[in-house]
């Protein structure tokens, strides 16, 4: 009998736990038919918020934005790019149909991500429909998002140029005055930048003078940003002859050295508003010296990780600074002007840093990294470090018969939103320093270029570097005036 109670009492234990869990599932199984949601929502949440996510969803899809970008328009310092070290010699294929590459190319990466994004936002309305979307969803970070001026379109107006290029001797380098040449088509003179998601204000020299009133603008680079120093004395005046405004260069140390071509810049004020807009000309943005001051064929000490020597003297009388530099950094050019690498006081031996690249990035990072911890003492001082300007040669380099012979621009519109010079996007990065981005808008402008026309209508180069004033540079300080 106890044999046979144990086997009983043992099966009526099991009847008992098959009855418990038979129960339990059927209550699991009856709350999933009727809330499905709970299921899916987490994993819906990782795909429509990825910000939110850290680890691969939110890497993903940075890496996606960046497949966008053609990778022609990338900057790589180990190629021969036009904004590489090497920017006397581009690589051809950089020119190769810029209508393709960024009208095409950057036209399709937008309709892919806008594709996405609608269907990001659809399904996200599709989960909120009952509830009220508050100020830190993505949707509403995107609608508050600040402009991005270098993102847009070109667009006829007749209201361009605002100067004439005819006049404006004052100021404007007739070998850059492209009116004064041979060439008989302007129609470049005839766009007007638009930014896609901002409005500009209109330039006006009233304007600009009352915003700049009391104050001074520098422009410190290299040739480039002599031309965006010339253009805006230009559009300042309208091109018209101002014989009251006075040359201050001596204030700054600018007067013209005994035996030199020119002075290393200009510096001038209006004396209604005491406005002064200077330019100081520093291709490499670093300190340069003599290595022996008493030696007439001296090699010069380049100072990767020193500031030029007019930006310590002057800074704490400058309001607004551009900074630019690029197309000096090559080989040629340094041995031309016998300029030896230093850091830390001594010849470089640093393998990375002579590499002409790295020594490029190195010095931007340096100035920009100096600048920005000048700042603090200088509360009103807005800085810029502007992108690189393109050069556009076809069939060849400068010196082996490059041409930039287009009439009509490569594209009307750039939809990209990061900068296509990375370099400076990146020196900039978590400082204080703003970017001016010109370089894609700039990119898709090969006819803006001086090209083979100059005022003795010899033959000889192409001048694909430089731009045609007035033209794409104006546009440049439109930029600038959006942002002071």
């Amino acid at each position: 009998m106890k044999g046979g109670g144990g086997f009983y009492g043992l099966k009526m234990k099991q009847l008992s736990l098959f009855f418990i869990v038979f129960v339990c599932a059927s209550i699991v199984v009856w709350n999933w038919e009727k809330t499905p949601h709970l299921t899916t929502l987490h994993d819906q949440e990782l795909h429509f918020f990825p910000d939110e996510v850290e680890g691969k969803h939110a890497t993903r899809v940075e890496d996606e934005g960046l497949a966008l970008v053609p990778p022609s328009l990338s900057t790589n310092t180990n190629s021969n790019s036009f904004n590489t070290p090497h920017d006397e010699h581009p690589q051809k294929k950089h020119h190769e149909n810029t209508s393709h590459l960024v009208g095409k190319s950057i036209s399709e990466g937008k309709e892919r991500s806008e594709t996405v994004k609608q269907q990001l936002i659809a399904s996200v309305t599709s989960q909120t429909t009952e509830s009220t979307v508050t100020d830190d969803t993505p949707m509403t970070k995107v609608e508050t998002q600040a402009c991005n001026f270098g993102k847009g379109k070109w667009v006829p107006a007749d209201n361009r140029p605002l100067y004439s290029g005819f006049g404006c001797k004052q100021w404007l380098s007739g070998m850059w005055a492209c009116r004064l040449t041979q060439r008989t088509d302007f129609g470049y003179e005839k766009l007007k930048w638009q930014p896609k998601d901002c409005k500009m204000d209109d330039f006006t020299g009233v304007k600009f003078l009352k915003r700049m009133q009391d104050k001074t603008l520098a422009f410190v680079g290299d040739s480039l940003g002599r031309q965006q120093f010339q253009s805006l004395m230009c559009m300042v005046t309208g091109g018209e002859e101002m014989p009251n405004v006075e040359d201050v260069g001596k204030e700054y140390g600018l007067a013209k050295a005994h035996g030199s071509a020119r002075p290393d810049g200009w510096a001038y004020r209006f004396p209604a508003t005491n406005t002064t807009i200077l330019y100081y000309w520093s291709a490499s943005l670093c300190d340069i010296e003599p290595v022996d001051p008493t030696g007439e064929t001296t090699d010069y000490a380049m100072h990767l990780d020193r500031p030029p020597a007019f930006l310590k003297h002057f800074l704490d009388r400058i309001d607004v600074l551009v900074l630019n530099t690029g197309h000096h950094w090559n080989r040629g050019k340094l041995n031309a002007n016998r300029w030896v690498m230093h850091v830390g006081g001594k010849p470089n031996t640093n393998r990375r840093i002579a590499d002409i690249g790295g020594a490029k990035n190195f010095t931007i990072h340096s100035v920009v990294r100096w600048v920005n911890s000048e700042l603090p003492k200088h509360p009103g001082l807005k800085v810029f470090l502007r992108s690189i300007s393109p050069r556009h040669f076809f069939n060849g380099e400068w010196n082996t018969g490059g041409t930039c012979d287009s009439t009509t621009p490569g594209s009307l519109e750039v939809v990209q939103d990061e900068s296509i010079d990375p370099i400076a996007a990146g020196a900039v990065k978590g400082t204080d320093v703003k970017l001016l981005d010109i370089t894609g808008l700039s990119l898709v402008r090969e006819e803006g270029h001086i090209s083979r026309y100059s005022i003795r209508a010899a033959p000889g180069m192409q001048d694909c570097l430089h731009w045609c004033l007035p033209g794409v540079p104006d546009t440049w300080n439109e930029l600038l005036f959006a942002q002071i």
